[in-house]
């Protein structure tokens, strides 16, 4: 990973804002700028370089191996320590991730560096909001890399589990669901990339539903949201199934949303605006007369987290740039008789988006 390049990138942001040096805590932005994954980590990033990096004596032998390259400092009390190196090295104004940072865990900071100051000039704290998070909204070549490879092992354990004949009646929405997770498992995921989500039946009208013991009946849709961590990085799919024969009905709202998920990805272009890739599949099932059944945003990005910049939605805010990787996911939902979504996980390029989720969407009757 290349982890000093995304240093230079936030300290010329650093440089941007006039600051002598960001105080990063939020551990997914300490992992991203370092590859530190340990529980307790923040990195001390000054604009004119010579960074150091925090943690405690459980992780001094990791941090040697993944942070070779950063000045280390050992401290149990790790923040406190990093901010008093900053007014060590004369640091006058100081970024710091409000976002992250508690009220308490503020003033906590704010007397550290009164202390350090020792009667002089105490540091000006500054929020620097999300600057990490912007950054990492842009996908590099091998974060995406590991997304591909979270998505192979998705498309892999799903195409198993079909094949197989697990995805069928009789079976609870529980069973589905951990032996999923426990396919990806074994073919390398580090973890699902968040709780599993199998919806049968009424349930697949339900976003979020969690599986429970609802039992897989003939007749009757299987929605399946879910992905794989690979090296830290997430992927999100979704695909809609019927079991048995499919009715008029499910296989109209089948394809009204594949048509939707269709403008959605044929949205995604390097500038676009986010709430008009959203418009853009949505007004395809409000065509429809089915606006109220779309109860979600159309996507997000993915990447460290499941849910990252940028999000792609009515609220959204923002244009899509090269290198985002986002999901679209568009759904119908007819509370009480069932739902579809069908979601994809997407790299956006100069070109057409790059598509990393590879299971077919065409209606699979199980």
């Amino acid at each position: 990973m290349r982890y000093a390049e995304r240093r230079e990138r936030l300290r010329a942001t650093a440089a941007e804002r006039g600051l002598d040096a960001v105080l990063v805590t939020e551990l997914l932005n300490v992992r991203y700028l370092t590859g530190f994954t340990g529980s307790n980590g923040a990195l001390l990033l000054r604009a004119d370089g010579g960074d150091v990096f925090g943690t405690d004596g459980r992780y001094t032998t990791q941090a040697g191996t993944q942070v070779p390259d950063v000045e280390l400092l050992v401290d149990r009390a790790t923040v406190a320590a990093l901010a008093r190196e900053a007014v060590r090295r004369g640091a006058g104004t100081i970024g710091y991730e409000s976002h992250h940072v508690t009220v308490d865990g503020l003033r906590a900071l704010e007397s550290v560096l009164a202390d350090a100051a020792a009667g002089g000039t105490v540091p000006e704290l500054t929020s620097v909001r999300r600057a990490v998070e912007a950054l990492r909204a842009v996908k590099d070549d091998d974060e995406v890399d590991a997304l591909r490879r979270a998505c192979a092992v998705a498309d892999s354990a799903l195409a198993e589990l079909a094949a197989e004949g697990a995805l069928r009646p009789g079976r609870t929405e529980l069973q589905v669901g951990r032996e999923l997770d426990a396919r990806m498992l074994m073919m390398g995921a580090e973890a699902p990339s968040f709780e599993t989500i199998v919806a049968t039946g009424a349930n697949s009208a339900i976003p979020h539903h969690r599986p429970d013991a609802t039992v897989l009946r003939d007749g009757d849709f299987l929605k399946l949201d879910f992905g794989a961590t690979v090296d830290g990085y997430h992927s999100d799919m979704t695909r809609t199934f019927v079991l048995g024969e499919a009715a008029d009905w499910q296989r109209e709202v089948y394809e009204l949303v594949v048509a939707a998920q269709a403008a959605g990805r044929a949205a995604l272009a390097v500038g676009a605006d986010v709430v008009a890739v959203d418009s853009a599949a949505r007004d395809v099932i409000a065509a429809a007369g089915h606006a109220e059944h779309f109860t979600h945003g159309l996507g997000h990005g993915v990447g460290l987290e499941i849910h990252e910049a940028p999000g792609i939605g009515q609220l959204g805010a923002g244009r899509l740039a090269a290198g985002m990787a986002v999901t679209v996911e568009p759904g119908v939902y007819l509370p009480g008789h069932g739902g579809v979504r069908i979601e994809d996980t997407l790299i956006v390029t100069d070109d057409e988006p790059e598509l990393l989720t590879l299971t077919s969407k065409e209606l699979l009757v199980l």
